[in-house]
């Protein structure tokens, strides 16, 4: 499984310029990769008090932008936006599939500080996607910090887990403690984008986007504040030859989740 990350700056507030420079750098890229992962709100930075810029899903021009791209160039593109919903809004966690239907996270962890839970309403669902035969884990930003929501078991099984963010500069040294943690906890492959510059409030990122082997090797080895794209090849045979090997998966303990979300 080839995964690409692609670590840039994103245009605040400006969905048709972040569209077009996504398209730029897909092309780039076509045919050396399954997946293509974007930060978190690739379309307008984390603006969360701009409602008016959410997509509608499916139908609004980012989400019909988002399949023809992933059609086009034959690849999964994983990443989220802000959109519209029923009447609701959500940072969405996709992953658009050639010739396919969008499959779909709410984030589930609102991050109040910086205006989310005013506006966005929290989805309460664990989802495992699947493409080319492997399974996937998204989980968006400040999910990062919670362990059990990501805890994988005997009956929540995937192969990789990834990490959409817009995570600044002054905390990054948690980001950086917290993706290896949830990698071995989970006997999972994490690949991890986050943006790079400046955003319209004036935060800095630095960036830090990782893919971490079961080994917690980093195999894509950005610079700090890097523009780019890298590409990464999971091998998910020696994935599940590693959990054979060491079964902790088998041993962990049951658990049931309690009042994780309110958009029933």
């Amino acid at each position: 499984m080839k995964i690409a990350l692609l670590q840039y700056p994103i245009e605040w507030a400006n969905p048709q310029v972040n569209v077009g420079l996504l398209d730029e750098r897909l092309r780039a890229i076509s045919g050396r990769a399954d997946i293509a992962v974007v930060p978190e709100m690739f379309h307008t930075g984390f603006c969360t008090d701009r409602p008016g810029l959410a997509d509608e899903w499916l139908t609004g021009a980012t989400s019909q932008a988002l399949q023809q791209m992933a059609d086009t160039y034959n690849l999964a593109i994983v990443g989220s936006m802000m959109v519209t919903d029923k009447g609701k809004l959500y940072n969405r966690g996709f992953m658009f599939r050639p010739s396919d239907t969008p499959q779909y996270y709410d984030k589930h962890h609102l991050y109040a500080s910086g205006g989310e839970a005013e506006f966005f309403t929290p989805g309460n669902e664990r989802k495992i996607f699947e493409f080319r035969g492997v399974k996937i884990r998204l989980a968006v930003c400040y999910d990062l910090r919670f362990p059990v929501w990501l805890r994988q078991d005997k009956h929540n099984m995937y192969d990789i887990l990834i990490v959409v963010a817009c995570w600044p500069t002054v905390r990054i040294q948690y980001w950086d403690v917290l993706l290896p943690a949830r990698t071995a906890e989970n006997h999972c492959y994490t690949v991890a984008v986050n943006m790079v510059g400046t955003d319209g409030l004036q935060m800095d990122y630095v960036g830090h986007s990782v893919a971490y082997d079961t080994w917690l090797n980093d195999l894509a080895g950005f610079e700090d504040h890097e523009s780019g794209t890298r590409i990464v090849d999971f091998s998910i045979e020696k994935l599940r030859h590693f959990r054979e090997v060491l079964p902790q998966w088998k041993e962990a303990d049951e658990y049931q989740l309690e009042n994780t979300g309110t958009d029933a």
